[in-house]
């Protein structure tokens, strides 16, 4: 829009000092002349197919996620992974290798250990693969004992019931139950005493400081009551680059926050040794109410701004983590696998589906990993700023060619009296600009420390100062040709096109990078490639007067000569002023404000985009 209004403006500028000059005594033709140039003009300088290169830069990067594990369902999501402050993972897969081992059982009297591992394993169902099944059955010493036994009733575990049951058959035609869960949900089946309860629970909290992860056994005879039979502890190892990984992410801005189903001490004793921290808050007691109905106690908010981790969570809770963290400014990421996570994952800025997630995750989720662990998240992150980095380069050079050329036509019309491009001139520009800016997908760029967002109005205020400056060093030129070369208007006019040919291309290796021009990372071998074709077909175009009046090859060297100087002295200014930046001396900028807004402006922008894609 920016861009658009400027070159209006500029065109309403140009085409008023024109009337004025004629005085009243219009020319059809030179009215003509002045229409053509003005439309030509205009297409050339608005910027419409930044939308598509902007699109064709995140479809490459989307490419090149998916070859690092991680399929994109959204391309605009790329800008909100780039973004992420805080992710909320789940720990059992991601953190964790969910390769269960079963640790020494605690049988609970008249029950002796392989017979509590039993029950256990007919609360299982093999065929499902699951970790937790999978383990209680590699604890039966003989695994053939199982088929003296008919499971004629499964019903699977769910977040909410938190357990698993089976209907039995024995060999004597007995019907019995079993089941096996979270253990407050069994203890609370069999009806413990208060003594028995104590008992277990001091079991439970036992393994888990241990890092093990709990499960209560009870059986009933028929419909009759539960019978609490022991508990099962079960271990699932950190997967070995974990805490590596969360090092790269706190060291890249990014803070990781553990969301685990078991309870606290369990979270706590695998945060710390991942180097999360210890600060775990059960999620039962941060919403005692109904939080599908907003039930959110106010202090709650802070607890969950600095928690290290969640415990306990159901997955309605996984929805209001994030909803709380995205109204306190943060953009946040949440993993999830299973369809009551659906909620949460759409809820999110980017909602992640882990590998081997439900295909209601999946749908629900903007990036589905195919391989598990954290450190696929973690460099999709930092891929996606990559790709980040490379639309913030086009967007930085679109706007200052476009202020470069139309306030130098513009400018140098009113002030000299004639047009410095002919309309085949610019119609030229703007075709050889084609070549180099679809490349910029394939460039080589940083990754920042820090998560990025659009600030357009730091992008405006960098990009316009240094698109001034080119207007300068055009007009530089012009007056060099004029005075020194003493050149004629036509082979003026060629002289301009050449520099803005130049010009604009060596201005893109200054705005490609933050750093200096000398110092990695270099263009691509696509980008480079793509400018030296161009720059040669414009050489020739002036050289052998190819559509444009032909310049002697020493003006040419000359004004090569002159381009490549002004492009150290654009990037001197460049450094200058991302120095005054990073020094705190923005003040002086008009982007110093934007710079230091508060993260939750950034928020209502993404709560306004999830509201709209909810109501989709």
């Amino acid at each position: 829009n920016f861009l658009i209004v400027l070159a209006v403006v500029l065109a309403v500028l140009l085409v008023a000092d024109r009337l004025v000059a004629m005085r009243g005594h219009f020319d059809r033709v030179a009215l003509l002349r002045l229409a053509e140039l003005v439309l030509i003009l205009l297409v050339a300088s608005v910027p419409v197919a930044m939308p598509a290169v902007l699109s064709v830069t995140m479809a490459l990067g989307a490419q090149m996620l998916a070859r690092k594990k991680a399929i994109v369902s959204r391309l605009e999501s790329i800008e909100e992974l780039a973004g992420i402050d805080t992710l909320c993972s789940d720990k059992t897969g991601t953190l964790t290798q969910n390769q269960l081992t079963l640790g020494e059982v605690h049988p609970w009297s008249g029950t002796d250990a392989q017979g509590l591992i039993l029950m256990g394993a007919l609360a299982s169902r093999a065929t499902d693969n699951d970790p937790i099944d999978l383990a209680i059955m590699a604890g039966l010493n003989d695994a053939g004992v199982l088929k003296g036994y008919q499971q004629e009733k499964y019903v699977p575990f769910d977040p909410v019931s938190k357990r698993t049951e089976a209907t039995t058959r024995d060999t004597s035609g007995k019907v019995f139950r079993v089941t096996k869960g979270a253990p407050q949900v069994i203890i609370g089946l069999a009806h413990l005493s208060a003594e028995d309860q104590v008992k277990a629970e001091q079991t439970v909290n036992g393994f888990a400081t241990q890092g093990y992860r709990a499960l209560g056994v009870a059986r009933a005879d028929g419909d009759g009551p539960w019978t609490f039979l022991g508990i099962l502890p079960l271990f699932d190892p950190p997967r070995p680059d974990s805490r590596e990984t969360i090092a790269r992410a706190v060291e890249d801005g990014v803070q990781v926050k553990m969301v685990t189903g078991d309870n606290v001490a369990i979270a706590r004793q695998i945060s710390a040794q991942l180097g999360m921290g210890t600060n775990i808050q059960p999620a039962t007691a941060l919403f005692p109410g109904d939080v599908t109905q907003g039930q959110i106690p106010l202090d709650a908010i802070d607890r969950i701004e600095r928690a290290d981790g969640f415990a306990q969570v159901f997955p309605e809770h996984k929805y209001a983590i994030v909803k709380v963290l995205q109204d306190s400014g943060h953009i946040v990421g949440m993993t999830g696998d299973g369809v009551n996570d659906a909620p949460a994952l759409r809820q999110a800025d980017v909602g992640i589906a882990v590998s081997g997630a439900t295909e209601a995750a999946r749908a629900a989720a903007a990036l589905i990993l195919t391989a598990p662990g954290l450190s696929v998240i973690i460099e999709g992150i930092a891929e996606a700023r990559r790709i980040f980095e490379r639309m913030t380069s086009y967007v930085l050079y679109r706007i200052a060619m476009t202020i470069d050329i139309m306030v130098f036509v513009v400018l140098a019309s009113i002030y000299f009296g004639f047009f410095p491009l002919t309309p085949i001139m610019i119609i030229a520009l703007a075709l050889l600009d084609d070549g180099p800016i679809m490349t910029i997908a394939f460039d080589n760029a940083i990754v920042p420390p820090r998560p990025v967002r659009w600030q357009m109005a730091r992008l405006l205020t960098m990009s316009s100062i240094l698109g001034l400056l080119a207007v300068m060093e055009s007009f530089g030129l012009l007056y060099l040709g004029a005075t020194v070369f003493h050149l004629d208007p036509p082979h003026l006019q060629t002289m301009m096109f050449l520099q803005l040919v130049a010009g604009g291309h060596l201005m893109l290796f200054v705005m490609r990078t933050q750093q200096a021009l000398w110092t990695p990372p270099f263009p691509n071998g696509k980008l480079f490639l793509a400018v030296v074709a161009t720059q040669l077909v414009a050489v020739l175009m002036c050289g052998f007067g190819w559509l444009v009046p032909a310049l002697p090859w020493q003006v040419i060297g000359w004004v090569w000569v002159y381009n490549l100087v002004w492009m150290v002295v654009q990037d001197i200014v460049k450094l200058a002023l991302y120095r005054i930046e990073e020094t705190g001396g923005a003040e002086a900028l008009p982007f110093s404000q934007t710079l230091r807004q508060p993260l939750a402006a950034h928020a209502v922008l993404h709560h306004r985009v999830h509201a709209s894609r909810t109501a989709d």
